[in-house]
């Protein structure tokens, strides 16, 4: 009989004869990756960064460090394909750095409602827009990992370091299922780009150590290309 495909599991009779046997069904996190010419786009509400760029956040972090506590953070990392590739969508900004969408969590607030609090302020048309954004659904939220800064510097750890009591942010990355179709209206200090997840890779360079991880967070996780019909545009 001809060999079975590549990567199929089989077993071999006692006569030589070889059977395929059905794949075993995936036990972990999946990931359902709909095309990116699913999605349409548009200019969001007027924003404007609070920033100017690291060290002033560090500056108005260590500021509220007092009054707050330690900043609580939470990020989501959204998935699409194209030209079945899988793609993360990225917020950048005006100086060229890019992050997830996400931020900082309200004194009390739980992981799960700021997250998706943050993505609809996020990536949402503003309320008086003629077109609703997607309702996130983020209860079924993989949590890929927990970032870690030990002081008022730029260094993020996937790890809290043992000698480390107090670490002034904890950020918290989760992955958040796309819909199949949406209208995402990023903040007019904003520019939403797909990146191809390979490119991210070891990549803290260009994207700091956080994106940069988001491939080997993901390693667990089956992460399935869905074909619509629809055509992608170059």
């Amino acid at each position: 009989p001809p060999p079975a495909a590549l990567g199929t599991p089989i077993s071999i009779g006692a006569g030589g004869e070889v059977r395929a046997l059905a794949a075993a069904a995936p036990t972990g996190p999946q990931a359902a990756l709909y095309p990116l010419s699913n999605y349409s786009f548009g200019p969001g509400a007027q924003g404007a960064d609070k920033d100017a760029g690291l060290e002033d956040r560090l500056r108005r972090m260590k500021n509220n460090y007092d009054r707050e506590g330690a900043r609580r953070t939470v990020d989501a990392v959204l998935l699409c394909a194209r030209h079945n590739i899988a793609h993360v969508l990225l917020l950048r900004d005006g100086a060229g750095t890019f992050r997830l969408p996400g931020g900082k969590l309200k004194p009390g607030e739980t992981e799960l409602d700021g997250l998706r609090r943050k993505l609809a302020s996020k990536l949402n048309p503003p309320p008086e827009s003629p077109i609703a954004g997607p309702a996130w659904s983020v209860n079924g939220s993989t949590k890929l990992g927990t970032w870690w800064r030990p002081n008022f510097e730029s260094p993020l750890f996937p790890f809290k370091p043992a000698h480390v009591t107090e670490p002034k942010e904890s950020r918290s990355v989760y992955l958040v299922s796309m819909p199949e179709e949406a209208f995402l209206a990023p903040a007019t200090n904003f520019k939403l780009v797909a990146v191809p997840l390979h490119e991210l890779y070891d990549n803290a360079g260009r994207y700091g150590p956080v994106l940069a991880a988001v491939p080997t967070m993901l390693a667990s996780v089956q992460l399935n290309i869905v074909s619509t019909g629809k055509a992608e545009g170059e």
